[in-house]
């Protein structure tokens, strides 16, 4: 699934037809990723408008149309955005295709996964405005991490790291490079993280954040050599910091990759609520 550096690089595909008119649009009305909008609103409010703006928060992403069209995207599991000339034929996958002079602006979702969403309005919509601060982004302070941790104390790290009302745009591979990073066991108890933690945590997760988005968001490239992303998918595969053998379980509903020897785990229960 697209995570948030994925997501960037998505969304930049679509960048060529910035200022340029939309002059058609074709779309799929009954593909189940239209089940939030109206199509027929769509087409209307779009078609002839200029594309004035593209934004990414987290996983999901927006885009202006005119001054007060705004078509939000969710990529799901599978969803791609795609550019390519305006002569494009459409693929069974390509669910929405906008279409300026030169080129097509393609949603292409072959597990239907993805999401479309629709408003007209002078301000962006509530299902955008309201989504929580970025990680990378001034809002997201230690403190605020913290309060995440103590609400919810008895989740596993590895499964507080995918709840997008806390971490928009950390996805599975992010969340083992982040555990690993600093070197916490993702079944350790997100109540039971110390003060130098909790920091540590947040220092690690703005750095993985920004250091995606330079690499992947820029050209879909690789991340440093010295990361675990790089190990995680070889069965088999061994820490790139100690070289011992890696483990894989489900934590968090999710196949979870952590080194044993360099996250330990931490065996500290939590304090009773009378404590």
């Amino acid at each position: 699934m697209p995570e948030l550096a994925e997501v960037e690089y998505f969304r930049k595909k679509w960048n060529v037809g910035l200022a340029h008119k939309i002059v058609s649009i074709h779309l799929q009305p009954k593909k189940r990723v239209f089940r939030q909008t109206s199509t027929t609103l769509l087409t209307r409010k779009i078609r002839g408008r200029s594309f004035h703006s593209s934004h990414a928060h987290g996983k999901q992403m927006l885009f202006r149309f005119g001054s007060d069209a705004w078509l939000g995207i969710h990529l799901g599991m599978t969803g791609r955005l795609l550019a390519a000339s305006s002569l494009h034929r459409p693929s069974s996958s390509d669910h929405l295709i906008l279409r300026t002079a030169s080129h097509s602006l393609i949603f292409r979702d072959p597990r239907l996964f993805g999401r479309v969403r629709f408003a007209v309005s002078p301000r962006p919509p509530s299902w955008w405005s309201n989504l929580p601060p970025p990680i990378h982004s001034p809002k997201f302070t230690v403190p605020y991490l913290r309060k995440i941790c103590t609400r919810r104390a008895r989740s596993p790290l590895k499964a507080l790291l995918l709840m997008q009302q806390f971490f928009p745009g950390i996805g599975n591979w992010m969340a083992d490079e982040i555990l690993w990073q600093t070197q916490l066991c993702p079944r350790t108890l997100s109540g039971v993280l110390s003060s130098a933690s909790i920091a540590q945590l947040h220092q690690r997760l703005r750095q993985i954040c920004r250091t995606s988005l330079r690499l992947i968001g820029h050209d879909y490239s690789d991340p440093p050599k010295t990361w675990l992303y790089r190990h995680r998918w070889r069965s088999g595969g061994y820490c790139p910091r100690c070289q011992r053998r890696l483990s894989r379980a489900p934590i968090g509903g999710r196949t979870t990759c952590w080194c044993p020897t360099c996250q330990p785990s931490t065996p500290l229960p939590l304090a009773s609520p009378d404590c």
